[in-house]
């Protein structure tokens, strides 16, 4: 296995302005994710004084595995459309059935073992 050379930031271009220097900064890890998780508020002043607020909704992360087969946001949205389409759809207050043992089976099944 060969060795990688580590580079000092100032043999390379890395495209960034010379003024942005961050050496002796600690980055933070996940700083913004909670922020990301539930979803964020952005709000621009105007030089004419009014102000621009957007509001973004929760992100919803996906695993790696799955994220390769969806190139985009809307990919994602109709592969989810569709699979919303073939369940059916159950009426508000529609319980599940529950299976109820009742005392002369669970006696069958005990007289069988």
């Amino acid at each position: 296995m060969k060795k990688t050379k580590t580079l000092d930031p100032k043999d390379y271009d890395d495209g960034m302005l010379p003024e942005y220097d961050f050496t002796g900064k600690k980055p933070i890890r996940g700083k913004y994710y909670l922020g990301r998780r539930q979803g964020y508020t952005v709000r621009i002043h105007n030089e004419d004084g009014t102000m621009t607020e957007k509001y973004y909704s929760p992100m919803i992360a996906l695993e790696p595995d799955v994220a390769a087969y969806f190139p985009d946001a809307e990919s994602v949205n109709n592969a989810l459309r569709t699979l919303i389409a073939l369940v059916p759809e159950r009426k508000i207050g529609e319980k599940k059935a529950k299976h109820k043992v009742t005392k002369q089976k669970a006696k069958r099944a005990a007289a069988k073992k």
